[in-house]
């Protein structure tokens, strides 16, 4: 159990240097301000949840969508799921806009089924988030349970829950002897 948290840790520490590293650069280049820095910011750390979540869908096998490293633990197509309804639900919240009908996403689903629901929600989270200015963080939302909070904090939720997500998805990748997409050698 400690192997896995302190997988996950490394896993999540990796993604949060790199993307600084490359925020940094582009802050460094840029000697303006930039307009709507968290929206902005929700979209470039989007793209890199994209490729590295989806490529970790497709990366495991069809037969392993039932894997859970313990029997305490979701399977790897109950995370999947959970990916998209958090993608759908806090992407609508942080962009103010209407959560998309969509058939529900179930762990019963095929592989092909499940990483096409994926990619739809994160197809979904990049029209939203393009529409998105920092101008009605402030506003008080519902986010979980009928709790209040900031807009803001839905886009907190969505920053962080990428990284668990990836970070989860990798360990289960690991565990079955498969690299992630961000341990790969570059090409």
């Amino acid at each position: 159990m400690k192997r896995i948290f302190l997988i996950s840790c490394f896993a999540v520490a990796c993604m949060v240097s790199s993307t600084m590293q490359a925020q940094t650069a582009s802050t460094s280049a840029a000697s303006t301000p930039v307009k709507d820095p968290v929206a902005s910011s929700l979209r470039t750390l989007l793209g890199r949840s994209r490729n590295n979540t989806l490529g970790a869908i497709s990366a495991m096998p069809a037969d392993k969508f039932g894997y859970k490293p313990t029997a305490e633990q979701m399977t790897f197509a109950h995370l999947v799921v959970h990916i998209v309804g958090f993608n759908d639900s806090l992407c609508a919240k942080a962009a103010n806009v209407a959560e998309p009908r969509v058939e529900e996403a179930k762990e019963t689903d095929s592989k092909d089924k499940l990483l096409a629901a994926a990619t739809a929600s994160y197809d979904f989270c990049n029209d939203a988030l393009g529409k998105m200015d920092d101008s009605k963080l402030g506003d008080t939302i519902e986010l979980f349970g009928g709790r209040q909070a900031p807009r803001a904090m839905a886009a907190l939720i969505l920053a962080s829950g990428w990284s668990d997500h990836y970070s989860t998805a990798a360990m289960y990748l690991r565990l079955n002897g498969i690299l992630p997409p961000s341990a790969q050698p570059k090409k």
